[in-house]
């Protein structure tokens, strides 16, 4: 399992930037659904179709996109600025090792004498070694993306540390799930979306090209178990599925809460309720889009989210997997 998933968050894909993680989660789906397509903005819709004479479409829907980079400026000393693409927190990510979508590798650095208040975008240059501007030119161009340097280190028990988590799991979730089910009863839209980190953009054509009539987000949530985080507090890393009631971009729909609430207790699968005071993922999109949908979510509990060394513990990743394939092969939901 965890060398799939270690695949996935290997692939670049800044947002706009998601052609070759597109290709290589299309590869890695297709011999479980019934069709893959691209859309003009890059998301990828796979397909399963459902066995049931009267049909819903079930959209589940996780970005793959990832945040990083944008290279702005190239000082005459070859050192590299950049803007954000995508939520940085640049305390988090400062001297980190940062890959561009060429392959080329430099180090994130403050300014000397930066006050840690003041460690914003602007106070940053990436630093490729070099001594020139012509040499920096020959490795990277004026508006060419990048990200810190994926991992993914094993720690104790289950858990996993690494980037980018958010939100290739969403999408391991999404193909390990397609090879679970057989039959589906319904139709079953398996999107992975672009652009998710910079506005929920992808999700948004995708819903409106999908019509689905239930739309369900699978992406991270914040664990509330770690000190002083003062939100989340439900949450906890290792206590299963987080089935989403609401966060800053949604109000989930309360029936199809209380359908998987109910699904993940006769199925004996791990789960826990989330009430996320911020944040947003794309069940925003699917909620409001063309005709709308009944929208929700299962996510997967997550440490230090948006820095290089986000935490998972597999047990959830497992009851995620285990609560989409059971949503595919339930026929009222």
């Amino acid at each position: 399992m965890i060398n799939d998933l270690k695949a996935i968050m290997n692939v670049p894909g800044a947002p706009s930037r998601e052609a070759l993680i597109a290709d290589k989660l299309s590869e890695m789906i297709k011999p479980y659904v019934d069709e893959v397509n691209k859309d003009p903005l890059g998301n990828v819709i796979a397909v399963k179709h459902g066995k049931a004479k009267e049909k819903q479409k079930i959209m589940f829907c996780a970005h793959m996109d990832e945040i990083g980079f944008i290279v702005t400026y190239i000082q005459d000393n070859g050192l590299v600025r950049v803007t954000s693409a995508g939520y940085i927190d640049y305390i988090a990510a400062s001297n980190c090792r940062v890959r561009f979508e060429n392959g080329t590798v430099g180090v994130l650095c403050p300014e000397g004498k930066t006050e840690p208040k003041d460690l914003k975008a602007d106070k940053f240059y990436i630093d490729l070694g070099v001594k020139t501007k012509k040499e920096a030119e020959r490795r990277v161009k004026i508006g060419m993306t990048g990200a810190v340097v994926p991992s993914c280190v094993k720690l104790a028990g289950k858990r996993y540390a690494g980037r980018p988590f958010d939100d290739r799991v969403g999408c391991y979730i999404l193909v390990e799930a397609a090879k679970k089910v057989k039959a589906p009863a319904n139709d079953i839209y398996f999107v992975f979306s672009v652009q998710e980190e910079v506005g929920c953009r992808g999700s948004r054509t995708a819903s409106f090209n999908v019509r689905p009539d239930i739309g369900i987000a699978v992406d991270v949530t914040p664990s509330g178990d770690v000190v002083g985080t003062g939100t989340n507090l439900c949450v906890k890393l290792g206590d299963g599925a987080a089935i989403k009631v609401k966060d800053n971009s949604v109000m989930c729909d309360q029936k199809l809460v209380a359908s998987l609430h109910e699904l993940a207790k006769k199925k004996n699968i791990p789960y826990q309720t989330e009430v996320l005071t911020y944040g947003g993922t794309d069940a925003s999109s699917m909620q409001t889009v063309a005709g709308g949908s009944r929208a929700g979510g299962i996510s997967i509990p997550i440490r230090f989210c948006h820095t290089p060394n986000e935490i998972i513990d597999m047990t959830d990743v497992e009851a995620c997997v285990d609560l989409v394939a059971a949503v595919c092969e339930e026929k009222d939901i």
